[in-house]
């Protein structure tokens, strides 16, 4: 995404209409340039890139739109890395404590590093040149970095990109989000749904799977204090409700006036059948936490007939809906619903067993981390009508295969 003095936008009353660049020759050739760009300064420093970024500039009266383009290439499809023959600091110690054994003369700099490199070839066991001293002793300066891998993209999908990411920009300032997702396939809702949980992302739902949802979510400007983090979460949501087939979004936006410092009232629509976005995210379920990827790593090293499926049914709540993480089958027509609780947040884990309590479902196993504090979010685990798994730091298969023999 875009850092916020990126955005351009305008302001049509009230509404503000976020820069969308047309895909034509023009800016065909400012994404092939800022590309060739990087592709030239590969195993060249973040220094060197930034000064030919900032030729490609010129008094072009887009600097802002290349500045823009630069960004995400830098941020989404670049490797920077710090090379040196030891981490910097201890270099650098290393360095400083052979120079000072000698008079500080300029002579002696080059005797300092010829001995330090002769000491680091029988360390590392391999030959150290002066050169990876030279280079070695401040690599962990961002400018020093090295660009050591980039993945070129298309040049139309980094415009796609570019214009996505002005509309992400949008929602880091948003209030309130309503999202009126119509009545589309199942799995799309699935999908929207566990992005919607992936993020941490505080919503009211209403509706169903055959009529639509209507979802109500709290944006960063509506809490007690502005949050930069849960406007980047509902920013990367955006991308996720592309794959929805049809939907409409309204946003209301506190933006401050940068003359007065006065907090101004703003709007914003956007509807699938005009965005014209198009997201990079894939169109699979994604793992809601490193948890339930680590869980699923485990369970498909067992040798058990209980079938493990990422793939499972919403379940209707009051104002919700949930969608377990796993459900296990057994070939005799056994199933259970599994939940990984392991998140920290008090709001998190006040909602998610709300959830449990109210689902209309007692096949659900919990499996909850012993890290989080119950008692401190207001949850009584002993009230909880249904099978609970405790874990520390990853939950292994076997724990849950003893519940379900």
């Amino acid at each position: 995404m875009l850092k916020s003095d990126l955005l351009i936008y305008r302001h049509s009353g009230d509404t503000i209409v976020p820069k969308k660049l047309a895909i034509d020759n023009y800016t065909i050739a400012l994404a092939e340039a800022a590309i060739a760009c990087f592709q030239n300064c590969v195993g060249k420093t973040q220094g060197e890139l930034d000064r030919q970024l900032l030729e490609l500039e010129g008094e072009s009266p887009d600097y802002r739109v290349k500045r823009g383009l630069a960004h995400l290439l830098r941020n989404s499809f670049s490797t920077f890395e710090i090379i040196s023959p030891l981490e910097p600091q201890i270099l650098r110690k290393q360095v400083f404590s052979e120079a000072a054994k000698t008079a500080t003369l300029p002579r002696n700099r080059s005797q300092t590093i010829e001995t330090i490199a002769h000491t680091l070839t029988g360390e590392l066991k391999r030959i150290v040149s002066r050169q990876e001293i030279e280079a070695g002793l401040y690599a962990d300066l961002q400018e020093n970095r090295i660009l050591t891998q980039f993945e070129p993209p298309v040049a139309e999908a980094l415009l796609h990109r570019y214009n996505l990411s002005q509309v992400q920009g949008i929602f880091y300032r948003a209030s309130n989000v309503v999202i009126n997702a119509y009545r589309n396939d199942p799995g799309e809702y699935k999908l929207l749904f566990r992005y919607l949980k992936l993020f941490q992302l505080m919503a009211y739902i209403e509706g169903d799977a055959d009529t639509g949802f209507t979802l109500t979510i709290d944006g960063p400007a509506s809490l007690f204090k502005a949050s930069t983090r849960y406007g980047l979460a509902l920013a990367k949501m955006i991308p996720a409700l592309l794959h929805v087939s049809k939907w409409s979004l309204q946003a209301k936006l506190q933006n401050r006036d940068p003359y007065s410092g006065n907090v101004k009232t703003g709007k914003f629509f956007l509807a699938s059948d005009r965005c014209g976005l198009v997201t990079h995210y894939p169109p699979g379920k994604p793992y809601d936490s490193m948890l339930e990827a680590s869980f699923a790593k485990s369970w498909a090293k067992t040798n058990t007939e209980w079938r493990l499926e990422r793939e499972v049914d919403l379940i209707p709540l009051p104002g919700s809906v949930m969608i377990p993480d796993f459900r296990l089958v057994h070939p005799d027509g056994r199933d259970f619903l599994l939940e990984i609780v392991g998140y920290w947040r008090p709001e998190y884990l006040r909602k998610k067993f709300y959830q449990v309590n109210n689902a209309d479902a007692d096949n659900i196993i919990l499996a909850i981390s012993e890290r989080l504090n119950l008692e401190k979010a207001g949850v009584k685990f002993t009230n909880l009508p249904h099978q609970v798994i405790w874990f520390k730091s990853k939950l292994q298969a076997q724990a849950v295969l003893k519940v379900l023999d």
